[in-house]
């Protein structure tokens, strides 16, 4: 791929897009051998705006790592939104689309995986950060589930709530089940703790 010039190159855009080039490469190629002159190429920009745009090697592993992680966020919220006046429906609706989400995305479940202590080039990424994956989407659900009315201690919510997410991140390593299926076994679960109709449909 050819390298645009400097002087036609949009920070924002050619940011996006070298992060984008830097998790293909990952994924095709291993972490290990993503250098900044492959990447430039890859993403069709200079060697300099690289540089310019990401810094060094090691903020643009963190900024890779950050971006594939919002993208579980971001569908954790858009399933809760969903839902916002029924509780089962949200978790099974949130717990679907990430599922769905991380089918066939290798970069994503390698960031699960580190994040679960897996020997993978992506632990050391991940140590980097003060929150893990794994506690950034529970206070994520933590601050959706926070705006339904359960009948139940808040400590008690707190454990549903780290159940529920180990366990769909758990299938997001290793699935057994479609998406749509797994989310109703896990909604089903959530519900028969809280006393709730295990139907989320």
């Amino acid at each position: 791929m050819a390298e645009v010039t400097a002087g036609n190159e949009d920070p924002i855009s050619s940011r996006s897009r070298i992060i984008a080039a830097a998790a293909r490469l990952t994924c095709s190629d291993g972490w290990s051998k993503v250098t900044m002159g492959r990447l430039a190429t890859e993403a069709g920009v200079s060697r300099q705006t690289v540089y310019n745009a990401v810094g060094s090697r090691e903020d643009l592993a963190e900024a890779m790592v950050l971006t594939e992680s919002a993208k579980f966020i971001i569908k954790i919220v858009e399933g809760f939104d969903s839902h916002p006046d029924d509780l089962l429906p949200a978790i099974h609706a949130a717990l679907e689309n990430t599922l769905v989400l991380a089918e066939g995305n290798e970069l994503l479940r390698a960031v699960v995986s580190a994040t679960h202590g897996a020997d993978t080039e992506l632990l050391p990424l991940l140590t980097t950060h003060s929150e893990s994956l794994l506690g950034t989407i529970k206070v994520v659900v933590q601050d959706r589930v926070d705006t339904y009315e359960i009948d139940l201690e808040p400590e008690r919510i707190a454990t549903v709530i780290d159940i529920v997410v180990r366990a769909a991140l758990s299938h997001v390593m290793q699935p057994t089940a479609t998406p749509r299926e797994t989310a109703e076994s896990i909604t089903w679960l959530a519900a028969s703790v809280l006393g709730r109709n295990g139907n989320s449909a």
